[in-house]
């Protein structure tokens, strides 16, 4: 199967996605590891991407989806994969798909994970790391700077809900819960059982 995972900071998505691709026995991908690969790699995407990078700005979108592209064209994700992270914008998702057709692919499906946006700030602003022996709060996970994060996600990510509902692959999934009781919500959204066996997506 081929899916895109889609939620807002907080959601539970790198959770999610290592463990309903490990049961459909496809790779997680997410662009952070996409990126990471490319400028350790000194490839010729990621050193054009360090440049952006290196000075603090947005690595265009060409650059973006080309080093996806040649990502879901290793033998790993031939098969299928589930993607988290990407497409950001409604741009993406249209480059997206046409870099899968000339893969010869289409996406099964999208997953949406849904959670109201009081619980998204609860969890975040709840977070806390270990520094010189105390727990202590990190800057971009204060309340203020969740709720700009998600003002953000509103405006740039969210659209991409609609127009995945508009294409007939969305699936929008209740992420509150259990980390179990969201990821059998998931592989019930795509048709798959517990071991991973896909069959038609479930009515949403």
């Amino acid at each position: 199967m081929r899916v895109v995972l889609l939620g807002p900071p907080g959601a539970g998505k790198g959770t999610q996605a290592q463990i309903i691709a490990g049961k459909l026995g496809v790779p997680a991908i997410s662009t952070g590891d996409i990126f990471r690969a490319n400028v350790s790699g000194q490839t010729e995407l990621g050193r054009k991407a360090k440049v952006f990078m290196d000075a603090g700005d947005l690595v265009p979108d060409e650059i973006t989806v080309a080093m996806v592209k040649d990502r879901l064209a290793e033998a790993d994700a031939v098969g299928g994969f589930l993607l988290d992270g990407f497409p950001r914008t409604i741009a993406q998702a249209e480059q997206l798909r046409e870099s899968l057709q000339e893969l010869g692919h289409g996406l099964d499906r999208v997953l949406e994970l849904v959670v109201d946006e009081e619980e998204l700030v609860r969890r975040l602003s709840g977070r806390r790391m270990l520094v010189d022996g105390q727990m202590v709060q990190r800057d971009d996970d204060k309340p203020e700077t969740v709720r700009h994060r998600l003002e953000v996600y509103r405006e740039q990510t969210a659209p991409l809900s609609g127009f995945y509902e508009g294409e007939g692959l969305l699936a929008r999934i209740d992420a509150i819960g259990s980390v179990e009781e969201v990821t059998s919500r998931a592989l019930r959204a795509l048709g798959a059982d517990g071991d991973g066996e896909a069959g038609q997506p479930a009515a949403v």
